[in-house]
């Protein structure tokens, strides 16, 4: 565990509310801009977002994607007023964009400022296609979002947000709950002052990477909940799908170097539980129109935001071949959806397959 100057650095943070610095936000998608109102009870935001003409409609007409924006919300362009204006970051974009968004960012931050990325998926470089398939990577070729804020500038003191966060029941106004993983303590207490409220309890935790896996990894069994939802299928094979699906999220955390601790908690059970059932999941959206028999391309054509599980998908199938894992969902998945895999066929394979016990981590 590091601690670097705890009390100061919260003073500093969190000084008279009529006197501290203001609380960023990058990316203004659903969840950045659900993140920003959270914020907004507590403290003054500023909301990047790289389109001129949305930063100008939000500070303008105080909306954006139909959520009225609290009047402590102020939109930018400015990634440089941004970096000199605020201490403490949110960077909440798509993990394909994440990497390109830190290279721009990076040459504006400094050692004092710490980052809460709340993007749930995986980096990956220098990785080539063959007959339009991912190639064969490694584990020195995957880097989760905390790992690219370090490769991309000289903040050390990161965290993770992670947990049941559907960014629409959170734009409503709904109660949740959600999780800041961080090695530093103030980090943690930092994003709690920042972001709890009566709606929205902040959990804690030191396990930053298992909370990024299981970020990461519960998108993909959600894209196999919805496809059973979408075949017509009942709560009972859900239920084992998911059950099934969390110890292969945890085989996949070990691999990785995470304890299997830290897919029990908030980040963990709690986020699969709501990404998993949930019609305002996009992962359970994507697999339930597959179910329902739409293809991939008219799928993705017509969502707003492509499932971060899809993407996902394609790199646990190649860490799992790397690690030498038995993971029969995440292979029937990737053959459904990349292959075009009959899915009732899919659903004989892993309701025949020879599980040797049901608890099998512990």
């Amino acid at each position: 565990m590091y601690f670097y100057g705890k009390v100061s650095e919260l003073q500093f943070f969190m000084s008279e509310p009529s006197s501290q610095r203001p609380v960023g936000v990058i990316g203004a998608g659903s969840f950045g801009t659900a993140i920003a109102n959270l914020l907004a009870h507590n403290v003054d935001v500023l909301l990047y977002s790289r389109n001129q003409e949305l930063v100008e409609s939000i500070n303008r007409s105080r909306e954006n994607l139909g959520v009225r924006i609290s009047s402590s919300v102020q939109a930018t362009h400015d990634l440089q007023h941004l970096a000199e204006q605020c201490r403490l970051l949110f960077p909440i974009v798509p993990s394909t964009n994440f990497r390109k968004m830190m290279h721009s960012l990076g040459p504006h931050l400094r050692p004092y400022h710490m980052l809460i990325h709340g993007t749930k998926g995986f980096d990956i470089n220098e990785v080539g296609e063959e007959n339009g398939r991912m190639q064969a990577i490694t584990r020195e070729q995957v880097s989760t979002m905390s790992e690219v804020i370090r490769q991309e500038s000289v903040v050390v003191r990161v965290g993770c947000l992670s947990g049941p966060n559907l960014a629409s029941e959170i734009m409503e106004g709904q109660p949740t709950a959600t999780l800041i993983a961080s090695p530093f303590d103030e980090v943690i207490h930092a994003g709690k002052m920042a972001l709890d409220s009566k709606r929205f309890h902040v959990f804690g935790s030191h396990e930053i990477l298992g909370a990024e896996l299981a970020g990461a990894l519960k998108n993909v069994i959600a894209l196999g909940s919805g496809i059973l939802k979408g075949k017509g299928l009942g709560k009972n094979i859900q239920a084992m799908l998911i059950t099934r699906g969390l110890i292969e999220m945890v085989h996949f955390g070990k691999a990785m170097g995470a304890s299997g601790q830290a897919f029990f908690g908030t980040a963990g059970i709690g986020d699969l539980i709501a990404t998993a059932t949930s019609k305002n999941s996009r992962n359970f959206t994507f697999g339930f129109r597959l179910g329902q028999g739409e293809s991939f391309a008219t799928i993705s054509d017509t969502m707003p935001e492509l499932a971060e599980g899809v993407r996902t998908l394609q790199i646990t199938r190649q860490l799992a071949d790397y690690y030498k894992l038995r993971v029969p969902i995440t292979e029937m998945l990737y053959r459904i959806i990349f292959e075009g895999y009959d899915i009732d066929r899919a659903m004989e394979y892993l309701m025949t397959y020879p599980y040797d016990v049901d608890v099998d981590f512990l």
